[in-house]
């Protein structure tokens, strides 16, 4: 089975006691580099720069197994950057500077006609809510476009909805983007607080039902530390009770786990198992793609 993620990757700096340490993230990015560790042959649909940082980024996911074919170059665009705070409980918060990243133009860089004929073949295409928000309009057309075809070809649409409010000009546009998201994807990967962020609603039910109406059947709703709702109803609870290091990348990993689950054909329940254990492992390390 192929997997094709969509996103924007960035330089990540965390702290390990008083120093930094770079390494590399993103929602969508770390979802691949976990499916690609797991054995999925996983592709990555990008814009970098032509930058060292860009240069030694891309090698370093290419030594993880990810396949960086669809990683475009930008000729003037280089990496966003981000870093990592985290309070006691490691609880993260970041602070961005991806105003001008590369991923941005990325429907605008040279080859990427021929990235997304690779693309539409994909057994499983995953995106997020932030992988649209930092598209300018023709790109998120173009991505949603996308995830069209490849359902049209019998593959798999996966559709996360982390809502990040600073990446959007105002709420209604984000529930916009969002509800078009979700009319394309067959496998819904929402997180309820950032459902009651955005819609303001605070019930898992509730915001599976949405989700289920615009068509996407398979929707599992993420609830933090107290698990997940499977699409029909029942709340799975991780099997462990874990004092987190660094929550960043939880979600991201969940994902990979249940979306490698289920291209391999474990069943819904089984696959958020999987999920639940590879979301557990990442937080009891530091940054969103902790090292193996």
């Amino acid at each position: 089975m192929r997997a094709v993620l969509v996103g924007e990757a960035m330089l990540e700096l965390s702290q390990d006691g008083s120093l930094w340490r770079l390494a590399y993230g993103g929602d969508t990015l770390n979802t691949a580099i976990h499916l690609a560790r797991s054995g999925v042959k996983t592709a990555y649909l990008t814009a970098l720069g032509t930058d060292p940082f860009s240069a030694d980024i891309k090698a370093q996911w290419a030594a993880e197994g990810l396949d960086t074919t669809l990683v475009l170059a930008h000729p003037a665009r280089n990496p966003g950057l981000y870093a990592i705070t985290c309070d006691d409980a490691g609880e993260r918060s970041f602070t961005y500077w991806r105003g001008e990243s590369a991923a941005r133009a990325l429907f605008d860089c040279d080859g990427i006609e021929a990235a997304l004929a690779h693309a539409e073949a994909a057994d499983l295409l995953a995106f997020s809510l932030i992988s649209l928000a930092i598209l300018p309009e023709n790109g998120r057309e173009a991505l949603l476009a996308l995830a069209g075809k490849v359902r049209a070809k019998g593959g798999l649409v996966a559709f996360d909805g982390n809502y990040r409010p600073r990446l959007w000009p105002d709420r209604a546009t984000a529930h916009a983007a969002r509800d078009a998201a979700i009319a394309v994807a067959s496998i819904g990967l929402p997180t309820l607080e950032d459902e009651t962020l955005l819609s303001g609603e605070s019930d898992a039910a509730a915001v599976a039902a949405h989700w289920q109406a615009l068509g996407c059947a398979e929707t599992l709703v993420k609830l933090g530390a107290q698990g997940c709702r499977l699409p029909d109803g029942q709340i799975l609870a991780p099997t462990q009770v874990l004092k987190p290091v660094d929550t960043s990348g939880a979600g991201d990993a969940f994902n990979a786990g249940y979306l490698g689950a289920r291209l391999r054909g474990e069943p819904v329940a089984q696959a958020a198992k999987v999920g639940h254990a590879l979301a557990g492992w990442t937080i009891m390390r530091r940054g969103a793609i902790p090292l193996r």
